[in-house]
């Protein structure tokens, strides 16, 4: 019962990263697609006016999530982190690379230092979904036995369900963000944004709608017992519900009802992690080690789960505060065009 428990706090925790950290993620997509100086600068100050207030505060949930793993399931977190160790590493060195750039561009002296900034912060947002991705992957297609790097360091990540899911998570980050960006530009009054970000929202929600029915192909193949998961019970229902989320959010798009799309976009996500977890269940690393088996003892689940509702009573709060300032527009950063 508190092994379940943790592994659903935990999942709490995944699916608000992959909502939150996905769009931020996806934001720099559209920055890496959004052409010249010229033609992309309208597109880029949205998005760093977008991303200011709150890009740091979605990577609490990352951090959640690893506390809340290595604590409550230690020996399943040390063969993640050492079988995974390259993709893993990668996306930390994205994250960091990226946050950098992006606390730096406004402030670069050169046009040589804010192209090598923005392109940094570009490429790293689109690596590090890809490298999680990956990693994920990996442990749905089995292929992260328990153990010190007891699985295969390269083959591990580099299989076709992983690099799909990885394919997958940029692709999702990336409609998302178009899906968040079109509201903030009706929001700030920027007629030609609006458009131009929901063109893009129509545009990567068709590519991820396709690229998650083809995505049922591919699990069938690499991993059979996943595809019974999602094809049967809870794990369908979720299916059904993302794809009912996925298909409301292009109509509102259509209709330019951004707002509500901004909600229906990030259920049709949650409904993809929460149909992972159904469809996996009972194991953590599948096909072998259980969430039962591979917990921390009831002492240490106990403590922790008090702790995380502690936690949880300040930081929700505050991130609830935060996001509701940051969409009434009063901590709006407003980019200013650079000599």
């Amino acid at each position: 019962m508190l092994a379940d428990l943790a592994m659903a706090v935990t999942l709490v925790g995944v699916t608000a990263y992959v909502v939150l950290g996905g769009a931020d993620f996806g934001a720099g997509f559209w920055d890496l697609t959004a052409g010249g100086a010229e033609r992309g600068a309208p597109v880029r100050a949205m998005i760093k006016r977008a991303m200011a207030p709150v890009w740091e505060a979605n990577h609490v949930w990352l951090i959640f999530v690893l506390v809340m793993l290595w604590t409550a399931f230690p020996e399943a977190f040390g063969a993640l982190t050492s079988t995974l160790a390259i993709p893993l590493f990668l996306a930390a060195l994205g994250i960091v690379l990226r946050g950098g750039a992006f606390a730096l561009k406004g402030e670069a002296g050169t046009i040589a230092e804010a192209r090598a900034l923005g392109a940094t912060f570009a490429l790293s947002s689109v690596l590090v979904p890809f490298f999680l991705g990956t990693s994920a992957g990996a442990i749905a297609a089995g292929e992260v036995p328990l153990g010190n790097a007891a699985g295969d360091e390269w083959g591990s990540w580099t299989g076709t369900l992983p690099i799909f899911v990885g394919l997958l998570a940029v692709v999702t980050g990336a409609h998302l963000a178009a899906v968040f960006l079109g509201a903030d530009s009706q929001r700030a009054g920027q007629p030609e944004l609006v458009h131009a970000f929901r063109r893009r929202a129509l545009g990567s929600g068709v590519v991820a709608g396709a690229l998650a029915i083809a995505g049922l192909v591919v699990v069938n193949s690499e991993a059979p017992d996943l595809y019974d998961g999602l094809t049967s019970g809870a794990g369908l229902a979720c299916v059904i519900g993302s794809a009912a989320a996925g298909l409301a959010t292009l109509a509102l798009e259509w209709r330019e009802r951004f707002e509500v799309a901004r909600y229906s976009a990030a259920a049709a996500v949650a409904a993809i992690v929460a149909g992972w977890a159904f469809a996996q269940e009972p194991y953590l690393l599948p096909p072998d080690v259980t969430v039962q088996e591979a917990a921390a003892s009831d002492a240490v689940l106990t403590a922790l789960l008090i702790a995380a509702g502690l936690g949880m009573a300040l930081l929700v709060p505050a991130l609830v505060w935060l996001f509701r300032l940051a969409l009434s527009g009063r901590l709006a950063y407003e980019e200013e065009p650079r000599p």
